[in-house]
């Protein structure tokens, strides 16, 4: 397995600051345990941190501005550390199974275990309870070959590839591959032939289909 398609600086900062919700951290998360590239890069940026804040702590101690300046000005600096500076303290995956802690803790298991909910047309969901009210985390699959709706979104949207593949425009993305998307993003997503497209979508606002049937049946199957 090749990862092609890494969360983005943003997300992983955040992540490793302990900034985001738990919906965000489970989606990065998973990543991570599927991706040693962004496992190294993780790594990297917590060195980089402990580094930046021994030789930051005077200087803010020293100004009078609030604790978000602080962050901003360490975060600004965090994005302009080259990752080849630090040796990454890259962790080893766990044995290898389609759904990968911490998730799999979440949903009860790998893929025999889990009990889906039809939302039409051959795709399925499971909602996942999380202890924030920031995000709605779902299980994803789509059958092999057939597309998502067309939609936008209100807010952000984070689509981690479990098993099989999709493309969206000119990407393809795969097992481990992860997909940020926001309001400015009007797409299609269609599973590819062969294996049901199984993923883990978080997102922080409903989506915003195209098609009026499909707005329509939203409150119904909750997405």
């Amino acid at each position: 397995m090749s990862v092609k398609h890494h969360i983005g600086d943003d997300f992983l900062i955040d992540y490793a600051s302990g900034r985001l919700s738990e919906g965000w951290s489970l989606a990065v998360a998973s990543h991570l345990a599927l991706c040693p590239e962004c496992r190294g890069r993780l790594a990297a940026m917590e060195g980089a941190a402990g580094v930046l804040l021994d030789k930051l702590s005077p200087q803010l101690d020293a100004e009078a501005g609030s604790e978000d300046d602080a962050w901003a000005r360490f975060r600004a600096k965090a994005l302009d550390i080259k990752v080849e500076e630090i040796a990454p303290r890259v962790q080893r995956a766990s044995a290898p199974t389609v759904i990968p802690e911490p998730l799999r803790s979440y949903v009860g298991g790998d893929l025999a275990d889990l009990k889906w909910r039809a939302l039409g047309r051959g795709a399925y969901q499971i909602l996942i309870d999380t202890g924030d009210r920031e995000t709605q985390v779902r299980l994803l699959r789509i059958p092999a070959g057939k597309p998502v709706p067309e939609h936008t979104h209100e807010g952000r949207e984070l689509t981690l590839v479990l098993s099989g593949s999709f493309r969206d425009r000119d990407d393809l993305f795969a097992r481990g591959d992860i997909e940020e998307a926001d309001g400015d993003l009007l797409h299609t997503p269609h599973a590819t032939e062969g294996e049901d497209c199984i993923c883990l979508a978080v997102t922080e606002a409903p989506l915003k289909f195209s098609s009026w049937i499909v707005r329509l049946m939203q409150p119904i199957l909750k997405i």
